[in-house]
């Protein structure tokens, strides 16, 4: 028979040494936990959490103050509505754009020079905003993340922040003001109950806030109040920037922060690195956050992943990057905007394949209205891009770069401006696959891959034959077309693939926009 006593006392010792035996787990753990130090060399030493590189596609929203005159000079960004109604004239400003004539003028006539920037406020109402209906529509277009500017260069705030208001010295963000609403948090509960990661987009600079000294401050445009503290930029970093940034990743536990305003000082007056550092040691989803690269002009040399906007991203396959633009010219919505200044449906797949195949990720931004909702052109945007990935996103998530992005066919190859990419007509992406110029090379094919599989997307339909070049394949390799139950034959030719396609019919292609073959056991010829 078993003493109760005796037994209770081994119960005892053996829940002591577990214990004992998990705590001392933890604390090796937590001894071996790396701390980050404020210095590029530890910040860098952090590998980027691997969601990232695999998701390959998210929004980006610019959504504001802005949003509720929704104007700029065609081809500009609207979001910059205030600095171009009363910012820097005098050149002398190293962050700032010049006054738009354009803008003003529009301001004038429509709202009268006595409106200010601050006036918006009463109508930027967002009375028609559905954060569910904002977060099905994400998910249709088959992104895999979601990016909201919870402060632009305004300084103004879709969340709720004492710290802008008090240097404002006015309500300046969306509970107290406005919407009378937490746009960041309603919007980030949306997004994550479709299972999507949820990020924000943080302006580090706001370009009137009084706090800043007068010798950085725009020579035109709104002035620092008489009763506000003058002790300059310290005041600003310390009472508005660290604060608001430790506020959104403790609140909202972004797992995207996108930062901007940074290009006009370095990264030690920024004291951004600190700033990283604790975002790193002690965000409460520090094992899923990602960074971007603007930090105080270091771009593309410091940062989770690098970033370019209306480019084409990066071409070294060791790089970690992320190409963002707006469907139109412009981010912010800009209402002067036309059917032909918004890129179609197709183009905007080209553009994914073609990052994507490159290696790197797309954000693909919308303008919502001042009301809350996504313009129709826009939805139909992003729903068409995701109608294309139902069949063929096996080819783009999750996946890595090839030996080579692209087959070239014979011709001239073209460098493009980053001009040409944001005002090319037709666009370069086109040109360089299926609208090349007299003589130009064009990408007969763009490549992904996924361990030994290789995805080749056809820009245009090949006819009955089609040769992939420099792929060997082995004893049970099979080419498939993605969307499609057909049998495809192939031969080896030398170090090529010829692909017989003659059995593939009108109706048997589901792609209007690109097509793709799944290549098994592949393995490239150097």
């Amino acid at each position: 028979m078993i003493n109760p006593v005796n037994q209770t006392i081994k119960s005892l010792f053996k829940a002591t040494a577990l214990t004992t035996s998990l705590l001392t787990c933890a604390l090796s753990s937590s001894a071996l936990a790396k701390e980050y130090e404020p210095t590029w060399e530890s910040l860098d030493s952090r590998e980027t959490p691997q969601w990232f590189g695999e998701a390959k596609f998210g929004i980006f929203i610019h959504w504001g103050l802005y949003s509720v005159p929704a104007f700029s000079t065609r081809g500009s960004y609207s979001e910059w509505y205030w600095h171009a109604k009363d910012g820097d004239q005098s050149g002398k400003h190293a962050a700032a754009t010049s006054r738009s004539t354009d803008v003003n003028e529009f301001h004038n006539k429509h709202y009268g020079k006595d409106v200010e920037y601050a006036d918006f406020r009463k109508d930027f109402k967002a009375e028609l905003f559905e954060p569910a209906h904002w977060a099905k529509v994400f998910k249709r277009s088959g992104a895999k993340y979601v990016v909201l500017t919870s402060k632009h260069h305004d300084g103004y705030t879709l969340f709720p922040s004492k710290e802008a208001s008090e240097s404002f010295g006015m309500h300046w963000n969306s509970v107290d003001s406005g919407p009378k609403r937490d746009l960041t948090g309603d919007l980030t509960n949306a997004v994550r109950d479709e299972g999507l990661k949820m990020g924000l987009y943080y302006s580090i600079w706001d370009w009137f806030n009084p706090y800043w000294p007068e010798a950085e401050q725009p020579t035109t445009g709104p002035k620092r109040k008489a009763n506000l503290p003058q002790e300059g930029r310290e005041k600003y970093i310390n009472e508005v920037m660290y604060p608001q940034f430790k506020q959104i990743v403790n609140d909202y536990e972004p797992a995207v922060i996108f930062s901007d305003g940074d290009w006009w000082m370095d990264d030690d007056k920024w004291q951004t690195k600190p700033m990283l550092a604790w975002l790193y040691n002690n965000a409460p989803n520090k094992d899923e956050v990602v960074i971007n690269d603007r930090w105080g002009k270091v771009r593309g040399k410091h940062g989770g992943y690098m970033t370019t906007e209306y480019g084409s991203g990066f071409e070294d396959p060791s790089i970690l990057w992320e190409e963002n633009r707006g469907i139109g010219k412009s981010f912010g919505l800009n209402r002067i905007e036309t059917y032909d200044d918004y890129n179609s449906s197709q183009l905007l797949t080209f553009m994914l394949v073609d990052i994507v195949s490159r290696g790197g990720n797309f954000l693909l931004d919308i303008g919502p209205t001042a009301d809350g909702r996504i313009p129709v052109i826009m939805e139909d945007r992003l729903i068409e891009v995701g109608k294309w990935l139902e069949v063929n996103g096996e080819a783009i998530y999750g996946t890595k770069r090839w030996d080579t992005d692209a087959q070239w066919s014979a011709g001239k190859r073209i460098e493009y401006t980053k001009a040409d990419f944001h005002h090319g007509v037709p666009d370069p992406i086109f040109e360089m696959s299926i609208m090349p110029r007299p003589g130009q090379s064009v990408k007969e094919l763009y490549f992904t891959r996924k361990g030994d599989t290789l995805f080749a997307f056809m820009p245009k339909w090949p006819g009955d034959k089609l040769t992939v070049k420099n792929v060997k394949l082995s004893k049970g390799s099979t080419i498939t077309m993605l969307g499609s139950d057909k049998a495809i034959n192939w031969q080896q030719k030398g170090n090529n693939i010829e692909v017989d396609l003659s059995s593939f019919g009108i109706n048997d292609v589901t792609n209007v926009y690109m097509n793709t073959l799944k290549i098994t056991k592949a393995k490239a010829v150097k």
